[in-house]
């Protein structure tokens, strides 16, 4: 018989505001599944409602993810990529199934034996909505790694945020947030969202997402050079010199986390602020850790709470 799953969480932030470092931490709790990167790897979210089928559902999480493709391609991976350079798709990494990436390798040591269990149980998924499946994926996985409850979080989830707040309407939603400067001028150095922001962007000026163009849309002359094929790591790198774009880019993402969560207003919902975090550790995660109903949520506060570093102080001299 299936353990019962007790618990399912949500961490809805922009990202690079320490909602990786709080996933790190949730990890070291031993009963719950800390899901890394999920959300945003999987798509299309605006068919979240749609049916489909456990074999198709399958076919998504075992593709590659566009973006994450082309990041490998120009030479930029994002900095949380955790796949083992020794695994199955080592030396094809164009081609990794977007749920090796991060998910399945920051929860398993063997990520590609965790793959090929979920290959063969998850194909058995009835027809059901994008959402339901989603959720009996983080089940199953929590399950498989010996979990009774899970958090997910993915950077930049604040996109998909109304996605997320509808499709889990009893979900438990942590908002995380951050001062915005600091959080653009990190956004800024990162690949991802570098590609985030050139993506919104594009849609922006000429209606159309980059990685669907068809043949035939009309592409203007000054966005070809942005297309995934012609796209190149010094293109990309230029825009993130630019801070204007990323403050605009946390201006978008706040906005639609916030609206969200107006619209609809989850029945269980902790705000959290980052620079909280930073100035009393122990106090944030002690009612991060009760919201979440971990067993004991202030011995694992105080157990994890000394990997939480302030950037903004300067490090005390060694020796």
């Amino acid at each position: 018989m299936d353990t019962p799953i007790t618990g399912r969480s949500i961490i809805i932030s922009s990202g690079r505001c320490g909602s990786t470092l709080l996933s790190d931490l949730i990890a070291e709790e031993p009963e719950t599944l800390s899901a890394q990167e999920f959300f945003m790897s999987v798509a299309p979210w605006a068919r979240s409602a749609d049916v489909i089928s456990g074999p198709e559902y399958w076919e998504v999480l075992a593709s590659p993810k566009a973006e994450l493709s082309t990041l490998f391609r120009i030479g930029l991976p994002p900095k949380e990529l955790h796949y083992p350079a020794t695994g199955r798709w080592g030396d094809r990494m164009v081609e990794l199934p977007r749920i090796l990436a991060i998910t399945l390798s920051k929860v398993s040591d063997d990520p590609d034996g965790l793959f090929d269990q979920l290959a063969a149980r998850v194909p058995d998924f009835p027809e059901q909505s994008v959402a339901r499946h989603h959720q009996d994926f983080l089940d199953l996985l929590a399950r498989l790694t010996g979990r009774v409850r899970w958090v997910e979080r993915s950077g930049g989830s604040s996109h998909v945020a109304p996605y997320l707040l509808k499709g889990f309407p009893e979900a438990k939603i942590v908002y995380l947030t951050r001062a915005w400067e600091p959080t653009a001028k990190s956004m800024s150095r990162h690949s991802s969202f570098q590609l985030i922001q050139l993506r919104i962007e594009f849609l922006g000026r000429c209606g159309l997402d980059p990685f669907r163009v068809q043949p035939g849309d009309e592409v203007p002359e000054e966005m070809v050079p942005y297309l995934p094929a012609n796209l190149t790591a010094e293109a990309l790198r230029e825009r993130g010199q630019d801070l204007r774009r990323y403050l605009g880019l946390c201006a978008f993402m706040a906005a639609q986390a916030e609206q969200a969560l107006t619209d609809h207003t989850p029945d269980h919902l902790l705000v959290m602020k980052y620079e909280e975090l930073v100035a009393d550790p122990v106090a944030e995660l002690v009612r991060l850790g009760s919201f979440l109903e971990f067993a004991q949520p202030r011995q694992w506060a105080e157990a994890v709470a000394d990997r939480v570093v302030d950037p903004s102080r300067p490090r005390q001299p060694v020796g």
